[in-house]
């Protein structure tokens, strides 16, 4: 589920965020680009917080960085998509969200009736990407996937009416 833009994003070990800063940083380089700190603070959100939208990702900003505005957050995320430091997938009609792009590749399920959203290895869909192959001679690219449903809880709370 969404990690609410109040709580508090959990502290990475004190020896990982300066490697992990230095490798966006030669991500952007590579690319021609700098890190700046508006652009750091955007990768800490994504990578602290549960599946972002755009707003939430600009509060948590917000609250180091209070003048920051919503088209430079809006632009960042464009340019750290191109670059290949995140992506981003659609849950249904809202606003995309957003992960690191060196997170493991995965499906989202978002429930429609509660909006949870849980992520399940991407390897779950393995029969059904070589299926279509095998009859379609088509190769999907599941990497902007999103499911909806019905969540475990919300389907038993459907089936005891």
């Amino acid at each position: 589920m969404q990690t609410p833009a109040g709580e508090e994003p959990r502290q990475p070990p004190a020896a990982s965020l300066p490697r992990e800063v230095a490798a966006w940083e030669e991500q952007l380089r590579s690319h021609g680009f700098r890190i700046t700190s508006q652009r750091e603070l955007i990768l800490l959100a994504i990578r602290d917080l549960s599946h972002p939208t755009q707003d939430t990702i600009l509060s948590w900003v917000r609250r180091s960085a209070p003048g920051l505005n919503r088209t430079t957050v809006y632009r960042a995320l464009a340019l750290l998509e191109s670059v290949g430091l995140v992506e981003h997938s659609h849950l249904g009609s809202g606003s995309p969200v957003y992960h690191l792009a060196t997170s493991e590749r995965h499906i989202h399920l978002s429930c429609r009736a509660c909006g949870s959203v849980t992520s399940i290895d991407r390897g779950a869909a393995a029969g059904f990407e070589a299926d279509l192959v095998r009859e379609r001679g088509f190769a999907v690219d599941l990497s902007h996937t999103a499911l909806t449903g019905l969540c475990a809880a919300c389907l038993k709370a459907d089936n005891e009416v």
